[in-house]
């Protein structure tokens, strides 16, 4: 007869905290597709930078420095320091955010949306349930299935005394939510995971909410 002992049970425990945790930091991660561009002189060492906007830019500021401060953590993992301005400053760092969202149309079929699993489960499996719109047309009533939002972070280095730019990068992902200043960091961190290789051609990249990679 089989025979439950205390031992059994502290290894039990044990391995249900590890995946626990292993959950939670799979929930945590995001992935992203990433990609950068030019050619960083060989051994120039990162340095420090400063943040130039654009004059569209400059109109909401707090916005602005929001969106800088998670740059900023992203640009000091890859080794760059802040500097005091823009005149001491040996790299300037341009940066750009977009979130946009798009919407399925009332006759999208789930076969082909986010191609992930065989026919049947998508299209007849509980998480599609048939809704017939004004057009006559079945589609998805699940929230999780009508809206998704697109979200892409760039970055532009230039060298401060010639003016050239040095290394373009940028990451994006999608969701079904516009996503927190935190994802945004996150995406700046995948854009700058390469530096100062470069990698033209997309390919993902994870990193942690809030931590490293």
């Amino acid at each position: 007869m089989f025979k439950f002992t205390r031992r059994m049970a502290l290894v039990t425990l044990s391995a249900g905290a590890l995946l626990g945790l292993s959950g939670c930091a799979a929930l945590n991660t995001v992935t992203a597709d990433a990609q950068s561009f030019g050619s960083w002189p060989a051994g120039r060492q990162a340095g420090s930078f400063a943040f130039e906007r654009l004059p569209s830019q400059q109109l909401n500021e707090q916005q602005q420095a929001e969106l800088e401060g998670a740059a900023r953590a992203a640009l000091e993992k890859a080794g760059f320091t802040s500097a005091a301005d823009t005149k001491s400053a040996d790299v300037l760092v341009s940066i750009g955010v977009r979130v946009s969202r798009s919407d399925n149309a009332p006759w999208d079929d789930p076969l082909w949306w986010r191609w992930n699993g065989n026919y049947f489960s998508w299209r007849y499996g509980p998480a599609w349930r048939p809704h017939f719109s004004r057009y006559g047309y079945p589609y998805p009533i699940d929230p999780m299935m009508e809206r998704r939002y697109d979200r892409e972070v760039a970055l532009l280095l230039r060298d401060r005394k010639s003016n050239e730019p040095l290394y373009e990068a940028r990451a994006s992902n999608d969701g079904t939510t516009v996503g927190s200043l935190s994802l945004i960091g996150a995406l700046f961190e995948a854009a700058m995971a390469d530096f100062p290789q470069t990698r033209p051609q997309p390919h993902p990249v994870s990193v942690q909410l809030g931590g490293g990679r």
